[in-house]
């Protein structure tokens, strides 16, 4: 699977609000793309509509296509539970289950989808998961102990793990460091520039020197003013969006003059 994502012609809604309008954007595979731009100009509304979170609102609904190798996933015959599956998320802030143990914070997505493992397949997957997610060596001795007693940056670890536990294809992030201090944000880097060779990675962010890190190419989304639709800019590569946009808005966005 090439687990690229192509959008075309996208309205997003709220009721009758149209909250964002008109993207056109290819994803590519195995690489991360960042979406930047001021607070309410629809970044993290886009985002949610990769893997149609953005219906679980009442009244929110899209028109356009999103399709993922092709296959529309807003099609009448798509399961949305299964894009979800294919298409994974990480919030903003780290949002482990405080009642459950490290172990099954991890297995949780897996149980959810009413897979059935075995014990010793449950503690492979847990134990993958935690490597991939760089933590394995800091909670193998804990497994049983809560998710919530951990730091925070070991907590969005700990839900990066979750979610690539039921094997996506994709990974959505959602201002994954936001809530956290700068060695927690360097760590969750590091993890991103690995797992990107595995998965289509997108984040949100409004730390413009993290997606000069941390992305391949650059989305810059605006809006005209309060009340106004969010429209995606331009996007490009990233080292070309940073120092040679086409579109004197980023320019002005990334040189702080606004936003």
């Amino acid at each position: 699977m090439s687990q690229r994502i192509d959008v075309k012609d996208l309205n997003i809604f709220y009721g009758d609000f149209k909250a964002v309008a008109d993207v056109q954007i290819a994803v590519e595979p195995r690489s991360v793309t960042a979406f930047i731009g001021p607070s309410g100009c629809g970044k993290s509304t886009f985002l949610r509509t990769l893997n149609r979170m953005h219906e679980v609102i009442p009244g929110a609904y899209v028109e356009g296509t999103v399709a993922m190798d092709g296959v529309d996933l807003y099609a009448a015959d798509v399961d949305p539970v299964a894009v979800r599956r294919q298409v994974g998320m990480v919030f903003q802030r780290p949002n482990p289950f405080p009642t459950m143990s490290i172990a099954e914070n991890v297995l949780a997505g897996v149980r959810l989808n009413n897979k059935r493992i075995s014990k010793g397949d449950a503690q492979d997957l847990v134990e993958q998961s935690l490597q991939g997610a760089n933590l394995w060596n800091e909670v193998k001795d804990r497994l049983d102990r809560p998710g919530s007693g951990l730091s925070g940056g070991q907590q969005q670890r700990l839900c990066i793990a979750r979610a690539i536990a039921v094997k996506p294809q994709v990974l959505l992030m959602d201002e994954p460091c936001s809530a956290l201090d700068p060695i927690s944000t360097l760590a969750i880097e590091d993890l991103i520039a690995e797992l990107k060779s595995q998965y289509t990675i997108v984040i949100v962010t409004h730390n413009m020197q993290q997606a000069a890190r941390v992305s391949d190419r650059t989305a810059f989304f605006n809006l005209a003013g309060v009340g106004q639709a969010g429209r995606l800019v331009e996007v490009d590569d990233t080292a070309t969006i940073f120092s040679a946009p086409h579109e004197q808005a980023t320019e002005d966005y990334i040189s702080g003059r606004f936003g």
